[in-house]
């Protein structure tokens, strides 16, 4: 972990000197230039006083860089299209097992056979009618409606109207490996 690089960063974007830093939480110079250059692992009460002082929540502080917020501009995203279906899917965000997709579904598509996989998916429907069917459950559904399910059930998907259908989905996925 690099606790103490990112209390320097975010301790220099306030300007904040060393010294004002000791003044406020009572901790040694020495101290808080041994957790800066990561020499000295801090207790979580001292982590706590000193993200009480620089006024950021203590979780911050023990986030792994990978786990910070990230931010996919619109015309950075990632898009596929699927081999069977002419689904458009543009890749929004992602974040450990959760990411999120806008899919475009022309009319008469579907997902094609029903499908099953690892995790959970929450739908909003956007724009369009769709059909959605999960075992013996089968809806269909327009704008503003969602629907969640679990994916390790064969579901599907059909685009039953005149225009094309667009559904955000958030997926969770339990098992990452696929």
């Amino acid at each position: 972990m690099n606790i103490g690089s990112k209390i320097r960063a975010i301790r220099n974007r306030k300007k904040i000197t060393i010294a004002q830093m000791c003044e406020e939480t009572g901790l040694s110079k020495g101290f808080i230039s041994n957790v800066e250059n990561n020499n000295t692992s801090p207790s979580i009460n001292t982590l706590q006083t000193i993200s009480n002082f620089l006024k950021v929540p203590l979780p911050y502080l023990l986030l792994e860089k990978d786990q910070h917020m990230s931010v996919v501009r619109k015309k950075e995203r990632k898009s596929t299209v699927s081999q069977d279906a002419d689904l458009k899917v543009e890749h929004l965000a992602s974040q450990g097992g959760l990411s999120l997709r806008l899919v475009d579904f022309p009319p008469g598509t579907s997902t094609g056979e029903s499908i099953a996989h690892e995790g959970e998916e929450c739908h909003l429907v956007i724009k369009g009618q769709i059909l959605a069917e999960q075992g013996e459950d089968s809806y269909i559904l327009g704008e503003g409606d969602t629907f969640s399910w679990s994916a390790s059930v064969p579901h599907f998907v059909k685009n039953i109207g005149d225009e094309t259908a667009v559904i955000l989905i958030a997926v969770y996925k339990t098992n990452l490996v696929e």
